[in-house]
């Protein structure tokens, strides 16, 4: 985090790049997120961005990462 924090990269950037490893089968991943459903949202940092809010709110509930992003 530290090495975040004193490059100049954005936090969208590092938001999108860290899903990207965490998570590459995300495009898979459904659901709605503030009611609005993941696969629907066009704008792709704003899809990204609930794509991140889905696997938050999953894991919370207990399920394993596996299974949110049907690896």
């Amino acid at each position: 985090m530290a090495s975040v924090a004193s490059s100049p990269a954005t936090s969208a950037l590092f938001t999108r790049d860290s899903l990207r490893q965490t998570a590459p089968n995300r495009a898979l991943i459904t659901g709605k997120v503030c009611g609005v459903a993941v696969e629907t949202i066009e704008d792709p940092l704003m899809r990204e961005l609930r794509y991140l809010d889905k696997l938050v709110d999953e894991l919370a509930k207990g399920r394993p990462l596996e299974k949110i992003c049907r690896a």
